[in-house]
């Protein structure tokens, strides 16, 4: 890899899997496993831009297998403008070389991420400025694709939704700051609430910390990386090694990130 990129996700797939790409631009891509080059374990592999028609500006935001397009199971998608949308993976059934559009879009907003989920789980979004609202999923309608969806979580001017996770079981939440500092809390300290309210406080920032960049529900024998933006540092920890704290605490520094430099991101 090159010194700057990181590992995020590995699929055991089959060649007639299929493998769904989501983008920003809320426009859903798919290839057969097979479509993809094969390689050796040491080759540098095939850039995305190679292998899907991919707009100027558009980035993948999601990506994951899947081997049939179930009616029982749901995409859920949400946006840094704080909607979310359920879909029916049958939805996706059949698309063009050129993509789908899975989600109409306000103008500004971007896709953050995409889950997939049974319809009946909990569903946690968090945002840049240090709130996180946990809701029970079947609190939102499954509709079409070329739907707006509804509101997930209210947002304060110049806010942003930075993730979303569907709670499978009670892990904890770590979360990171743009100026090296995290906490890791147990999922089960927040309640569920109706969706699209402002939530509650993940942590109380400050121009010491920055702003949150990205939470993510992990497990005591996880490990972590950090990726600074300007310098392209990376450092790996072990969550176990990070202190569970409460929901009202202050968090810890992880990282020390060079003056004029700040994390970028989470794996």
């Amino acid at each position: 890899m090159k010194e700057e990129d990181f590992l995020e996700h590995i699929f055991n797939t089959t060649t007639h899997h299929y493998l769904l790409f989501f983008t920003n631009k809320a426009k859903v891509y798919r290839l057969k496993v097979y479509e993809i080059p094969e390689a050796s374990r040491q080759a540098k592999g095939t850039a995305l831009i190679n292998l899907l028609n991919l707009a100027e500006g558009e980035k993948v935001s999601a990506i994951f297998p899947t081997k049939e397009f179930k009616t029982d199971e749901f995409l859920l998608v949400a946006t840094k403008k704080g909607i979310v949308n359920k879909t029916s993976l049958a939805y996706f059934v059949n698309i063009r070389k050129g993509g789908l559009q899975a989600l109409v879009l306000d103008e500004g907003d971007e896709l953050i991420d995409v889950r997939l989920t049974t319809g009946n789980l909990d569903i946690m979004l968090a945002n840049k400025l240090g709130q996180a609202i946990r809701f029970p999923e079947n609190q939102i309608r499954p509709t079409g694709r070329k739907t707006r969806g509804v509101r997930g979580i209210r947002l304060r001017s110049k806010d942003e939704v930075v993730s979303m996770m569907r709670i499978m079981k009670e892990s904890d939440l770590l979360i990171v700051t743009s100026l090296g500092y995290g906490k890791r809390t147990a999922i089960s300290s927040f309640s569920p609430q109706r969706r699209g309210g402002k939530g509650v406080k993940l942590i109380s920032l400050t121009s010491k910390k920055g702003e949150i960049v990205s939470a993510k529900a992990v497990e005591a024998d996880d490990e972590v990386m950090l990726i600074t933006k300007k310098e392209g540092t990376i450092i790996r920890l072990k969550v176990s090694g990070i202190s569970l704290q409460g929901r009202t605490a202050q968090g810890i520094t992880l990282i020390k990130v060079a003056p004029g430099d700040e994390l970028t991101s989470m794996a």
